[in-house]
């Protein structure tokens, strides 16, 4: 498959991360390894665009129109970017197939993630792209494994179909302990959009959903606060939403509460999105209950320690609650 990568800082990888491009220090030839791998191997591009996200996005998007059998993807350097090309994913990425009948298989890759580095290095707004998520027009995920990330790119190319595809990867994904995969789970396998608790416990005290990074805060506390009743589900794909596979999950538990927890604002991320599915699909008795940081305009503070300080507040909230039982 012809593979188009484009983006901002992408040759290398915002922070040095990926390395698509080598030079020659002593005549600065550039050499792309993914173009030499094999003798007529399908076309590899990988280009840094400027920043100029409303021009770039709608060149990538006609791109897609124009050759639907590539895999095109545009690399924000931080999600929050983005917002710079709203108008492209509100008049074409979001609704072109319903509106024209127009098909793009265009993935963009937008790391999102509260990391303490601002209100400008945040966030991808998914709660936007997520409000114009309807009849499967396009698929909103964030996968926790490069394993989840390998599976789901490739889908996306072998797919007889197109549709859009959002990606949100955390920056803290690139140096994350837990956010590892063995050869075996990227050479087998595919692409979950439910990855249940791989260690359930045998009593289930408290039932908890989450998609991204927190996943990895909840482990973490959870180890620490000796909390071994609390079942954690990942949600890998927001939408489309797979409601046999949570409502499963959610039978499964058989507890009176249900918690969503996110590190955005509750007025963002997932949370409004998720809320009235998870509110169709559940037993009549069971409530839904979010956890995140507070409503806020902005989609994250200025302040490390204040950005740390809202981490303890909705974490001691969720383990508060599970102690209360």
């Amino acid at each position: 498959f012809h593979i188009r990568l484009s983006g901002q800082d992408t040759k290398r990888g915002t922070f040095s991360h990926r390395h698509a491009a080598w030079y020659d220090e002593n005549n600065g030839k550039e050499y792309i390894p993914l173009r030499n791998i094999r003798d007529g191997q399908a076309i590899f591009d990988v280009i840094n665009s400027p920043l100029n996200e409303y021009a770039c996005l709608g060149f990538e998007y006609g791109y897609s129109l124009g050759y639907p059998q590539g895999l095109i993807l545009w690399e924000a350097q931080f999600g929050d970017f983005v917002n710079g090309a709203q108008v492209i994913l509100d008049q074409f990425f979001c609704t072109a197939e319903q509106k024209w009948s127009r098909y793009s298989g265009l993935v963009l890759l937008l790391p999102h993630g509260m990391e303490g580095q601002g209100p400008e290095h945040s966030s991808a707004r998914i709660e936007r792209i997520l409000s114009n998520s309807a009849q499967n027009n396009i698929q909103v995920a964030i996968p926790t494994t490069p394993a989840q990330l390998f599976h789901l790119l490739r889908r996306q190319a072998l797919r007889t179909w197109r549709r859009p595809l959002v990606i949100c990867t955390p920056k803290a994904y690139l140096r994350h302990p837990m956010a590892t995969s063995q050869v075996s789970e990227l050479t087998n396998g595919t692409f979950e959009e439910v990855l249940s608790d791989p260690q359930p416990p045998t009593t289930i005290k408290q039932l908890i959903f989450c998609t991204g990074k927190v996943y990895f805060d909840l482990v973490q506390e959870r180890t620490s606060r000796n909390a071994d009743g609390v079942i954690i589900h990942r949600l890998e794909q927001i939408y489309p939403f797979h409601r046999q596979k949570i409502k499963e999950l959610l039978l499964e538990a058989g507890t009176e509460k249900m918690y969503w927890v996110q590190e955005e604002p509750l007025n963002q991320g997932a949370n409004i999105f998720v809320k009235g599915r998870f509110m169709e699909i559940k037993p009549k008795k069971m409530k839904y209950v979010a956890i995140g940081r507070k409503e806020s305009a902005s989609p994250a503070c200025g302040s490390i320690k204040q950005h740390q300080a809202e981490y303890k507040q909705f974490m001691d909230e969720v383990f508060f609650l599970f102690n209360k039982g």
